[in-house]
């Protein structure tokens, strides 16, 4: 596993554990929150004041924390769309032409579903293609270079 095909697993990781430690803060904060007020009498009138001073700001964080944790889970879920795997093969397909400036380029999400954007280099001329992936494969023939960029992007090809 390269570099590259760890950092989005590790975000992955990362957001998990974020999400577990506010959701316990949630519940902290929450119970806090609940819990019988009769501590704040201590008899002083300014260290009630502050004492309820300090319970409405503990309030206040309890609700922003409980609006990041929301807000985190629908990033979580947008995530498993977006482009996290890619595969990309150059080559030269003519004899007359040199550089390896065609290329085949995968990119696909979490569920392997995404597109095959070939590009064919002449010297008279470029022509891009476009595959539909749904769920690693293709309603059409691939090239090998398209198989390729796709098995790098993670997809099981059976040859």
């Amino acid at each position: 596993m390269d570099a590259a095909d760890a950092l989005p697993l590790a975000a992955i990781v990362v957001a998990v554990v974020a999400l577990g430690v506010a959701v316990a803060a949630l519940l902290v904060a929450r119970r806090e929150r609940d819990a019988p007020r009769d501590v704040a009498i201590v008899g002083d009138p300014v260290l009630d004041q502050l004492l309820a001073s300090q319970m409405q700001r503990l309030d206040l964080a309890a609700d922003e924390l409980m609006a990041q944790a929301a807000r985190l889970g629908e990033i979580e879920g947008a995530l498993h769309h977006a482009v996290r795997r890619f595969g990309i093969v150059r080559y030269n397909p003519f004899e007359d032409t040199g550089g390896n400036q065609s290329f085949a380029l995968a990119l696909l999400d979490d569920a392997l579903n995404g597109v095959v954007i070939t590009s064919l280099h002449a010297r008279t001329g470029t022509r891009v293609y476009l595959r539909t992936i749904v769920r690693g494969a293709s309603d059409t023939s691939l090239s090998a270079e398209e198989t390729e960029a796709l098995r790098q992007a993670g997809v099981d090809i059976r040859s």
